[in-house]
């Protein structure tokens, strides 16, 4: 790891600015719904209290595309943090000026104030470079623990770390340790990409030639199927993406696996009529939500072989129990082997805690996107700063 971490650094006495991801999800009350992220910080917030520091913590919440949204206010946020402490969190309304730089200056050891959400302020998604600024100005140091937004070029994780010494907080440490398993895997490497979005086949393109086989599910299953000629009914696709599907079934058809039977239901809903039928047999009104039982055989025959996994995305709509027996069928199968098993963050690892198999994998990615993007050999905008501010103030 080319950048410094928590133990780099002496933070007594220090104003520490720390980046976390606290975009959780909230219901219409505006509640926590989900407080696995704010867990997820939790260590790297007690480490740096036990050095008696100043602690401002900043985060996004949402996309308020620089305008003040009071839904997304961070306040929900404070709370369900100060609880987990059991330390109060002063929680601010603004992000900057006059009164956070009072708040700021005031503030004593082992005091934690939470700015208001980074993300209300235009500067943050522009990375303009005078919003970063300000926010430098805060700290001492900045750390950087917000993992799952690595993938951004934003001010508050990449611009700041151009003006301030920088480090990795706990969470990241973890992530870039465990997802780098994955750049000498030991054969059979086997990938799994499913999920609800569209845009995974750009991570087939990074994968195909590092691993020995793709499985395939989700509504990029969808994709493919539709691309070699297939009914699919009502189920969603990629339009875009279809050349790029048949290119991949083409020039690489020996490693892609796709389903070859699937269950097809009249909606999507829990009281949907669902039917196991074979890929030449979809009506036209039918709705893929799951793989079918020979293709869970298949794929388990796949996997029994396999070194190393990675899973990024669900196989169906496990969301909803009727939909859910391929996702779990194969989830429970990988828990019992004893490969490398990777879960690459967002809605696989969502699906890994719902059937409470965490902690029978080898990791679970916090991560979403940026998992992808890391696993997919992309270079990550929050990451690649930090191995830049490594660089710039190695002599401290």
């Amino acid at each position: 790891m080319n950048f410094y971490t928590l133990r780099s650094f002496n933070f007594k006495h220090k104003k520490v600015l720390l980046r976390t991801d606290f975009n959780v999800p909230l219901n219409d009350k505006g509640n926590v719904t989900d407080d696995m992220k704010i867990k997820d910080a939790l260590a790297t917030i007690k480490y740096l209290i036990s050095k008696k520091c100043k602690l401002i913590i900043i985060s996004h919440l949402g996309r308020p595309e620089g305008k003040i949204v009071e839904s997304l206010r961070l306040n929900c946020v404070a709370v369900v943090l100060s609880k987990l402490l059991r330390k109060k969190v002063d929680k601010l309304d603004y992000i900057t000026g006059q009164i956070v730089e009072q708040r700021i200056n005031k503030m004593k050891e082992g005091e934690i104030v939470m700015l208001e959400n980074v993300q209300f302020e235009h500067g943050e998604t522009y990375n303009e470079e005078s919003y970063a600024r300000t926010l430098a100005r805060y700290c001492d140091y900045f750390v950087f623990d917000a993992f799952g937004q690595s993938h951004r070029e934003y001010a508050s994780i990449s611009g700041i770390q151009k003006f301030v010494p920088s480090c990795a907080g706990f969470l990241v440490e973890k992530e870039i340790e465990n997802l780098s398993i994955l750049n000498n895997p030991e054969r059979p490497f086997i990938a799994i990409i499913g999920g609800a979005k569209q845009d995974k086949i750009e991570m087939i393109e990074d994968l195909v030639s590092k691993v020995d086989t793709i499985i395939i599910g989700g509504i990029l299953a969808n994709t493919f199927l539709k691309a070699k000629g297939f009914e699919i009914g009502n189920s969603k696709f990629d339009n875009e993406s279809l050349d790029k599907a048949k290119w991949f079934l083409k020039g690489y058809w020996e490693k892609i696996k796709l389903p070859n039977d699937v269950i097809i239901a009249d909606r999507f809903s829990q009281k949907a009529k669902t039917k196991n039928v074979k890929i030449s047999e979809i009506s036209r009104r039918g709705i893929i939500v799951d793989i079918g039982k020979d293709t869970i055989k298949e794929y388990k025959k796949i996997l029994e072989g396999a070194k190393t996994i990675v899973w990024t995305g669900p196989i169906g709509a496990f969301e909803i129990k009727k939909f859910e027996k391929g996702t779990r069928k194969l989830a429970e199968f990988i828990a019992k082997l004893k490969s490398v098993k990777i879960i690459g963050g967002g809605d696989s690892s969502a699906a890994i805690d719902k059937f409470k198999l965490a902690k029978k994998m080898t990791y679970v990615s916090s991560g979403g996107g940026a998992s992808l993007d890391y696993i997919a050999g992309k270079e990550l905008p929050g990451i690649k700063s930090l191995e830049e501010n490594y660089r710039r103030f190695r002599v401290i």
